[in-house]
């Protein structure tokens, strides 16, 4: 079992920057992946950004390719997802998600993951 949890959401204006954490307490394996997606109410999850515990890898959403950066610590097991130039746009709640095995091609499919966080707010208003 893998528990998550998240910080670091919050109210930031429009080009501001914020840093999304989540650290992951139980047995991961070393083929793992963790993920980021976010959701607005009523709509879809969208895949954000993930990485491969094994080498780092990473992989990006469409939307957020060149503003965001995620990163892992690996001793905490913790992994970051540093957020700039935030837009109206990015508001939305951001779950961090973990999954043992992910295949490449289903790193940006939520039905990969096993394991969830609670969600983070994100607010991107003037």
């Amino acid at each position: 079992q893998v528990q998550l949890a998240e910080s670091g959401g919050g109210l930031v204006q429009p080009g501001d920057s914020l840093r999304l954490s989540c650290a992951a307490f139980g047995s991961t394996a070393i083929n793992s992946a963790t993920a980021w997606f976010r959701q607005v109410p009523g709509k879809e999850y969208e895949f954000v950004a993930a990485i491969r515990w094994m080498g780092d890898r990473k992989y990006y959403g469409d939307s957020v390719k060149g503003r965001f950066i995620i990163s892992r610590e690996g001793a905490k097991k913790t992994v970051y997802l540093q957020m700039n130039s935030l837009k109206a746009g990015d508001s939305a709640v951001y779950y961090c998600a973990h999954g043992n095995g992910v295949i490449l091609s289903s790193i940006g499919n939520k039905s990969a993951y096993n394991y969830w966080g609670q969600g983070t707010q994100v607010t991107v208003s003037s």
